[in-house]
C-alpha cells in the first residue's frame, strides 16, 4: 500500500475475495465520498461485471473486472483505470489508483436509512456508526472496580449498572479495563454508563 494512502487512512485491510466479494461488495450501494458536495454518485458493482453509476441527472452502466491479485480494472468516462481495493471496515471501501497518488472513498448505504447528500451527512453517518461501535465494545467488555478500597470483578457494564441501580455500589467507583494494570485513567462507572 502506498505510504500516502496509509498516512491518510490508517488501518486499511486489503480486499479479500473470499471474505468481501459476495457479502460486502457485490450489489451494495456505495456512495462516493470524494466530491459529494458537488455531485452525488452511487456505485453498484454487479456480479456480471457491470458497474452501475447513479447520479442525479444520469444513470451510467459500465464495466469492472478483478484479477487474481485482487486488482480491479474499471471502465470510466476517462478510460480504463486500475485500482486496488481496501476496506476501512465493512461499510467503508477505498479504491486506490495504481498509477497516481489518488484514491476514492465510498460508504455503503445499502442498510442505511437516511440519505447521504453532503459532507455534513457523511459526518453524521460516521459519528453515529462509530458511536454505536464504541457502545457495542463497551457493552460486551469487562471491567474491574474498586469499592471501599477493595477490588472486585470483572463485570460487564450491564452488571455494573445493575449494581448501581440496586445501590450495591456507587456510580463513582473507579474502574479499569481487564487489560489494564491500574486505575490511572480515572474512569468511573458513571462514565461507562453514559456510553451505553
Amino acid at each position: 500500500m502506498n505510504d500516502y494512502l496509509y498516512n491518510t487512512i490508517p488501518n486499511l485491510k486489503p480486499f479479500d475475495f473470499d471474505r468481501h466479494h459476495d457479502s460486502h461488495f457485490i450489489n451494495q450501494q456505495w456512495v462516493l465520498v470524494n466530491g459529494i458536495s458537488k455531485k452525488k454518485a452511487i456505485y453498484t458493482f454487479r456480479k456480471d461485471n457491470i458497474l452501475e453509476i447513479e447520479r442525479k441527472d444520469a444513470s451510467i452502466k459500465t464495466s469492472w473486472d478483478i484479477d487474481i491479485q485482487n486488482i480491479f480494472t474499471i471502465e470510466t468516462e476517462d478510460g480504463i483505470i486500475t485500482v486496488k481495493a481496501y476496506f476501512k471496515d465493512d461499510d467503508i471501501l477505498v479504491l486506490n489508483h495504481q498509477d497516481k497518488q489518488e484514491f476514492a472513498m465510498y460508504i455503503n448505504t445499502t442498510n442505511y436509512e437516511d440519505e447521504l447528500n453532503s459532507v455534513e451527512d457523511i459526518q453524521s453517518y460516521l459519528k453515529q456508526k462509530y458511536k454505536k461501535k464504541v457502545s457495542n465494545i463497551i457493552y460486551e467488555h469487562e471491567f474491574y472496580y474498586i469499592s471501599k478500597s477493595e477490588e472486585f470483578g470483572p463485570n460487564t457494564v450491564e452488571e455494573l449498572t445493575e449494581k448501581v441501580k440496586n445501590e450495591e455500589i456507587s456510580a463513582y467507583c473507579f474502574v479499569r479495563d481487564v487489560n489494564e494494570g491500574d486505575y490511572s485513567k480515572r474512569l468511573r462507572i458513571t462514565d461507562l454508563m453514559k456510553e451505553l
